[in-house]
């Protein structure tokens, strides 16, 4: 009997709206418009970061990215933000989480699972 009512709470919540979970974070996110450079299997296209993270970055694209796909991307991170004397160049591999269109572009949501900064 005490298991079924655990059952039930447990499937009203997984019945409930996504909209009024809130999604985690795993770090704080910025607000920086920086042009990267995004490449998904053969295709390399042209985006701008509308923010970013420690563990992920939202892209601003004009195609469309395939949730689940793995991705490279590079960024020139400004070294005032970094605390360096130049801007850095960043080399990133991660993978979508969502893509959606937007008003005028596509949003491309993804993690950055490894990061090298290119030697200047």
């Amino acid at each position: 009997m005490r298991a079924s009512k655990k059952v039930k709470s447990i499937s009203a919540e997984l019945a409930e709206p996504v909209a009024s979970r809130q999604e985690v974070r795993c770090a704080v996110r910025f607000p920086l418009v920086l042009p990267a450079v995004v490449s998904a299997g053969e295709s390399e296209m042209s985006a701008h970061t509308r923010n970013i993270s420690a563990s992920g970055a939202l892209f601003e694209l004009d195609s469309q990215l395939v949730a689940g796909s793995d991705i490279r991307f590079s960024l020139r991170m400004p070294g005032a933000v970094l605390g360096t004397p130049r801007d850095v160049l960043v080399h990133c591999l991660g993978r979508v989480v969502r893509c959606c269109l937007s008003q005028t572009q596509y949003l491309a949501a993804a993690t950055i699972d490894e990061y090298k900064f290119a030697e200047q």
